[in-house]
């Protein structure tokens, strides 16, 4: 009987190193991406599954980070899989914009305090509030012609994709909104 016991504590350990492996290797893996903490204190009507709850942030940074790479180097091509709808369409306006007017958009994203304010029944749209702190420069050629460092606040309305949840709308609004 103790045979069975030690093979199943050994199984288990091994086990809990493989995890380990893979979570630490995920963490390198998205350590270029902004920093996103999100809550979801009195949300409704349905609460948020813990693995969700991980996957929304995740995708939300990395829609970040392909947005700053976006506007950084004036290509819509790198908006990536992240945005869709009308935030893609308005996103991919401003790069045009930019590029008439011969200026890029270039941020430090210092990281987004996120609450989960609405996660509907179907599970089918969810809807939060961002407050995203960037320190942004406005280059025309090699010349910075704006430097600010600010708070901003976002409406954002996500809908899950076959494998990946998906910003629909991106709004910027006053602080009083929330």
């Amino acid at each position: 009987m103790r045979q069975p016991t030690r093979t199943l504590w050994s199984l288990g350990i091994a086990v809990a190193i493989v995890v380990a492996a893979s979570l630490a290797s995920s963490v390198r893996a998205d350590a270029n991406l902004p920093r996103v903490v999100m809550t979801a204190e009195g949300i409704g009507p349905r609460q948020i599954e813990q693995r969700t709850g991980e996957t929304v942030t995740h995708d939300y940074a990395q829609a970040w980070h392909d947005i700053a790479e976006s506007l950084n180097s004036n290509r819509t091509d790198l908006l990536g899989e992240y945005l869709t709808g009308d935030c893609r369409k308005q996103l991919s306006q401003r790069i045009a914009d930019q590029k008439r007017a011969g200026i890029r958009t270039e941020f430090v994203d210092n990281g987004h305090d996120v609450k989960a304010v609405f996660y509907s029944l179907d599970g089918g749209i969810m809807q939060l509030e961002d407050r995203a702190k960037l320190d942004t420069q406005v280059f025309d050629g090699q010349r910075t012609i704006y430097t600010g460092n600010s708070t901003h606040f976002y409406l954002v309305l996500m809908t899950p994709g076959a494998d990946r949840w998906l910003i629909r709308s991106l709004q910027e609004v006053p602080e009083k909104a929330f």
